[in-house]
């Protein structure tokens, strides 16, 4: 549903064309509002910098009527006007920055307008460029999932509670047991600390400097050619009379017993038989049992 590379070029293109979000949208088979969000949100911004003979760096309206002398008060006699000073900007308390209609509403952007970049005497311009607007994107939706879900404020709020504890010899359990006003688990404060997120470190803990780190071991499946046809939403588009969950039920860690259930959603019956163990032995053994006594 995102928009790609392609949509972006192709919405810079019709820009730099004059063409409406509404021309815009109909051909991508998006919504209007949805071209504008983008275009508002990732156009360029490009400040001003060059003086030119149409623009010797004064961005005020009334730059081409103004009269006044000597406003910045620095200097007794002054016989320069102030719209050609270059601290008129500054210094006046009439000033009042020139606006572009373009920028305030659609398009919002420089792209397809009249007037050529040399000639245009407006201070801060927008364009959209659709390969800018991608990447910034990219930056956008990798930030958004980066980092901690709290603000610098809740974060230090939290730390000027823990941090002392810590510091007083009490466990992130025993803290989190106290507290609940901190709203948060051990598990998440301990990564906090790892992190190096509080002013307390892990070498202020009493037990976690004498342990060593854990090993882990992941497991990733990477041939996702199971996965075909075994998705939730073909699991929903079967019928109550042709399928059976089952499922296995694992006790205690001491013990190795699992219950291998059924469930026949149209028969409203469920099932459960004891396993001695949960391998595939077992469960085909379950099987070759109501093969000999259902047939």
């Amino acid at each position: 549903k995102h928009l790609t590379l392609e949509d972006r070029i192709y919405i810079e293109n019709s820009l730099n064309k004059g063409c409406t979000f509404k021309v815009i949208a109909k051909y991508l088979c998006k919504d209007p509002t949805t071209i504008s969000k983008e275009v508002k949100a990732h156009r360029l911004s490009d400040w001003y910098h060059k003086g030119t003979f149409y623009n010797a760096k004064n961005f005020c309206v009334h730059r081409y009527h103004c009269k006044k002398t000597n406003s910045c008060g620095k200097i007794l006699v002054c016989g320069i006007k102030c719209a050609s000073c270059p601290t008129c900007n500054q210094t006046c308390s009439d000033f009042e920055r020139e606006r572009c209609t373009r920028l305030d509403k659609a398009p919002y952007v420089c792209n397809g307008c009249d007037k050529k970049i040399n000639h245009c005497t407006i201070a801060h311009k927008y364009k959209y460029d659709a390969r800018f607007a991608d990447r910034k994107y990219r930056e956008n939706l990798s930030d958004s999932r980066a980092g901690i879900n709290m603000t610098k404020r809740e974060l230090h709020q939290k730390d000027m509670i823990i941090t002392p504890l810590i510091e007083q010899g009490q466990s992130p359990y025993q803290i989190a047991t106290n507290h609940p006003e901190l709203d948060m688990s051990v598990r998440t404060m301990y990564t906090y600390l790892d992190n190096g997120l509080f002013t307390a470190r892990n070498i202020d803990l009493k037990r976690k400097p004498k342990f060593k780190p854990r090993k882990c071991h992941k497991t990733q499946i990477t041939d996702r050619s199971v996965f075909a046809s075994r998705t939730y939403a073909e699991f929903q588009s079967l019928s109550p009379d042709v399928y059976v969950e089952m499922d296995t039920v694992h006790s205690s860690r001491e013990s190795k017993k699992t219950l291998l259930t059924f469930f026949f959603p149209k028969e409203k019956l469920f099932l459960a038989f004891l396993m001695n163990r949960c391998t595939k032995g077992a469960v085909r053994l379950v099987f070759d049992h109501l093969e000999k006594r259902l047939g």
